[in-house]
């Protein structure tokens, strides 16, 4: 388990690198600046020891040393900063540029990720992993990159300078060192899991937030707002738990790096004095049995204290960052995840010049679960140019079989056909152009209400965009708004369902599509209004072929084929004389609405 752990974060900083490559330059650049940063920063305390080496006793200060030492200290202190402040704009610009780059990634692989990825995952999660999770692999980011660098060439540098002033003390801070290491590695590994658990919940208290801002209404009709209370309490109460413990044991590492680090300290600080001691008694240089070892003087012990402490506080730094490096992992891991997500596949070479909209299913079987059959063996033959209603109960597989017309969802067998051509051998964004789609539930962009009605015609001009909302009867109610159609639709703008619907309806008369999808497509419109759309609608059917998914049977009594739905099969078909003659399910359906 631990093997696939491993294999997990190999797998994760791989995938991280790949975007950090086209941004070298940044790298290179805080690569320098950290050494320019570290060798600064450790020039310093030689400057002070040799300016506490200068003043040797009582009127006997060497002031003229102190002075430049002290004029040397000033300039690397200056020069220090000005270096960190390159290093930290190097590190945030290659930081923030990643997270553009995985943001968009993240968000175009959704934008092509199939239906069934949407409909499999809660909103509020998806949105989660785009927004949130991005931000905290940023934050990781951030703070891991620049002690990365700063760290290290900190370390290397201090361990090349103690052991050149005393490899023998140099030598016991190298071997108590990894005690520090130890309890950091131990500790984080016991982390990562609950860190992992923790952007999960996160997601789930997400995706529940958002299910009650988009039903609030039904939720305060049905009383239930102690329910959904009581539920974001769970939630919320899992998330403090898995956080509590995460962030607890995370804390854990930094008073005990802490701890060791201040052990080394202080036995670097004995060994240092007792070597000053010695060394002044032996007027210069310690013999240590076969060992000769130069003078160590208090400058010199002052020097390596300052950099016994800068060799381990770059321990110490990494620990206070793990809990970002941790969250960040987890975070990145369900990012990858979303663009990992198989798109759907644009392939085919067979182009349809003119349309004519003939129809051929031909043993087709689909099922959401493959373990739950719902569709078996449909066949269905449309003639261009038809109207088809599709009727059937709740859970018969009209919104299905739109979804396969559609290629929303593919077929598990069978073929749909186009004017003869194999629906799968034809462009899947060539194949969807040749559709229009009004569905029961409408979507607006907040953008103009010009904008809304020439979403997917870009490049319609203004005269055409109050044609094709005169047709779908909604200029009286543009026209009245604020800005007419430069009315941004944002949330001070008050539009009714129904006029919402009458804009995606005025939407599919400005593409003219050759093919049309109507869903119940005047659901939200009065009977008046429902009544003009009818023959607009009439109107732009004529000659094109058009799937209604009809509930008020009254609405598709002109449809030149009804196919009648149930249990995902198509048990009757015909015109509506027909099945009324036939006195079977449809016959039974329609007295149904229609009994006194």
């Amino acid at each position: 388990m631990n093997t696939d752990k491993k294999r997990f974060k190999r797998g994760l900083t791989r995938r991280l690198l790949v975007y950090v490559k086209p941004y070298k330059r940044y790298v290179v650049g805080a690569f320098l600046f950290s050494i320019l940063y570290v060798g600064f920063v450790l020039l310093g305390p030689v400057l002070y020891g040799w300016a506490i080496d200068a003043m040797i006793g009582f009127q006997r200060v060497d002031f003229e040393r102190v002075w430049l030492t002290v004029g040397g200290f000033a300039l690397c202190v200056l020069f220090a900063a000005f270096s960190q402040k390159l290093l930290g704009n190097c590190v945030n610009s290659l930081c923030y540029k990643l997270v553009k780059d995985l943001r968009r990634d993240a968000f175009e692989s959704l934008t092509s990720s199939k239906i069934r990825y949407i409909d499999t995952h809660a909103q509020g999660d998806i949105m989660t992993r785009i927004v949130t999770d991005v931000d905290i692999v940023s934050d990781g980011l951030l703070q891991g990159v620049a002690q990365l660098f700063t760290g290290v060439m900190t370390i290397l540098a201090t361990l090349v300078v103690m052991f050149v002033i005393n490899y023998i003390i140099a030598i016991v801070v190298v071997v108590l060192t990894p005690m520090s290491l130890f309890v950091a590695a131990f500790i984080t590994k016991r982390t990562f899991k609950s860190f992992s658990k923790q952007v999960r919940v996160q997601g789930s208290l997400a995706a529940h937030v958002k299910e009650l801002l988009g039903g609030q209404k039904t939720v305060i009709l049905f009383n239930e707002e102690n329910a959904s209370c009581e539920r974001f309490e769970q939630i919320n109460a899992q998330l403090y738990e898995i956080g509590w413990r995460a962030q607890y044991f995370s804390a854990l590492t930094n008073p005990s790096t802490r701890f060791v680090n201040a052990v080394i300290y202080a036995v670097v600080g004995v060994l240092g004095a007792i070597f000053c001691i010695l060394s002044a008694e032996s007027g210069g240089t310690l013999q240590l049995g076969a060992l000769a070892l130069s003078g160590f003087t208090v400058g010199m012990l002052s020097v390596f204290l300052s950099y016994a402490n800068q060799y381990t506080k770059p321990f110490n730094e990494v620990s206070n960052v793990v809990t970002q490096l941790q969250n960040a992992f987890a975070s990145a891991s369900r990012v990858f995840e979303v663009i990992d997500e198989e798109g759907e596949s644009l392939d085919g070479s067979h182009q349809i010049e003119d349309v004519r909209g003939d129809i051929r299913i031909v043993d087709a079987s689909f099922s959401y679960d493959p373990k739950q059959k719902l569709i078996e063996g449909l066949n269905i033959d449309v003639k261009a140019g038809s109207k088809i209603a599709i009727v059937g109960p709740t859970g018969c597989g009209k919104t299905t079989l739109i979804n396969l017309l559609m290629r929303f969802y593919d077929l598990n067998s069978g073929t749909i056909y186009v004017d003869g051509v194999d629906a799968k051998t034809i462009p899947l964004d060539r194949y969807r152009k040749m559709f229009g789609m009004v569905l029961q539930e409408s979507f607006l962009a907040g953008e103009t209400v010009a904008w809304n009605i020439a979403y997917g015609k870009e490049d319609a001009t203004r005269e055409e965009i109050e044609r094709a909302a005169k047709a779908a009867y909604c200029d009286f109610f543009i026209r009245n708004l604020e800005n007419g159609y430069d009315t941004v639709l944002s949330g001070n703008v008050n539009i009714s369902q129904g006029e919402r619907q009458l804009l995606c309806i005025a939407r599919v008369m400005l593409a003219d599509p050759p093919m049309l999808i109507l869903d119940e497509a005047t659901s939200n419109i009065d009977t008046m209004t429902e009544m003009r759309i009818q023959k607009a609608f009439r109107k732009i059917m004529q000659g094109r072929t058009s799937f209604i998914v009809a509930h008020r049977l009254s609405t598709i009594l002109d449809a030149d084929l009804i196919l009648v739905m149930n249990q995902g099969s198509v048990i009757e078909q015909g015109t509506h004389a027909q099945l009324m003659e036939k006195q079977g399910f449809y016959y039974n359906l329609y007295n149904s609405q229609f009994a006194k």
